[in-house]
């Protein structure tokens, strides 16, 4: 009985200070256990064509420099050519790169006519691409019965579509070489649902079920890797561009206060982490988040817990006013709408 009571006492004890290392951490188990002994990016992606689109700004510049920094080839789209060619100066002095290794083609991802010319043009300039990061896109925030249907078009037009045009551009180039990687910047908006995001989680959800079943197609190449990347909040210039529901005026950097937010930084050093180690879907934020989108997965109480307190606290966050609702049930100007990646001007 002794002994019983002390094995059941030991594995308590494990259990316990697995929970206290896990909310610790900003990365799901695969991912953790893949930055403590898997492959590091310098070992894996020195000396690639990497194709980084969303690059002016945000996750994607950092991952434009961090690349820079592993000696590939870089290209590098966004809507903004001047903030491109700022970029590529920040990666030439502070990264392994030269003049010839970095290529600026300005791309939108709603002309989708363009894509197939600007895959030729790369191929033209360095003969292969190795890796298509998809990190392009836009995020809208306002309240379902009063997000204009132009928005949701919108959204999906760059999140979705002009992701799946620009894969599917890229993709016979790697199916004839037998060997690529293709990084879709999802988000942990693509498992659970974020208040106020409708058309942003509709857009990132549809990516992930194209993905899995790109994946499944390409069960004859296994040299080629799909992996959507679901971060959850990170410190970029997002907030700085929040519009109200007119498209014209931004409320400004007063959203998402109290939000716990990974540094952008560590967020691209998961994600290359993640692409040296072929992972298909990795999970990284910041606690409580990480948390939460475990309880989501995997709890059945999931809804109880996201709807009677999630909803609040993120209400609270994004400084909506609760009172929302005029006498002609319309939204009040505390509406709004935020961007992310590359905005469209």
């Amino acid at each position: 009985m002794s002994g019983e009571f002390w094995l059941w006492a030991l594995c308590a004890l494990l259990l316990a200070l697995w929970l206290l290392n896990f909310l610790r951490t900003d990365c799901d188990l695969t991912l953790l256990w893949a930055e403590w002994l898997g492959r590091s990016p310098e070992q894996v992606l020195t000396g690639k064509v990497v194709w980084v689109t969303g690059a002016s700004s945000g996750i994607g510049e950092e991952l434009a420099v961090q690349l820079s920094k592993l000696g590939v080839s870089l290209v590098l789209s966004a809507r903004r050519a001047q903030e491109l060619e700022r970029v590529k100066r920040r990666c030439l002095e502070n990264g392994n790169v030269k003049e010839k290794d970095i290529l600026v083609l300005p791309l939108d991802l709603t002309a989708r006519s363009s894509h197939d010319m600007a895959t030729r043009t790369v191929l033209q300039e360095f003969g292969r691409i190795d890796i298509l990061i998809n990190n392009g896109g836009k995020v809208h925030c306002s309240f379902v019965f009063d997000t204009n249907m132009d928005i949701v078009k919108e959204i999906l037009e760059v999140n979705y579509l002009g992701t799946v045009s620009l894969t599917n551009c890229v993709l016979p180039h790697m199916m004839k070489r037998k060997q690529g990687k293709i990084v879709v910047m999802n988000s942990i908006g693509g498992i659970l649902p974020v208040p106020l995001c409708s058309a942003y989680v509709a857009s990132k959800h549809a990516l992930r079920g194209f993905l899995n079943t790109l994946q499944s197609e390409l069960f004859n190449y296994p040299g080629i890797t799909v992996s959507s990347i679901s971060p959850g909040p990170v410190h970029s210039n997002i907030y700085k561009n929040c519009l109200t529901s007119v498209v014209t005026k931004t409320t400004g950097d007063n959203t998402a206060r109290g939000v716990s937010k990974m540094e952008t930084s560590r967020c691209v050093r998961l994600v290359l982490i993640s692409m040296a180690n072929d992972l298909n879907e990795v999970w990284m934020a910041n606690q409580p988040a990480l948390f939460g989108l475990y309880l989501w997965q995997y709890m059945p109480l999931r809804d109880w817990l996201f709807s009677r307190t999630m909803w609040k606290k993120i209400i609270k966050n994004f400084d909506v006013d609760m009172n929302y609702l005029d006498a002609n049930h319309h939204m009040r100007p505390s509406t709004f709408s935020y961007q992310i990646g590359e905005m469209k001007n």
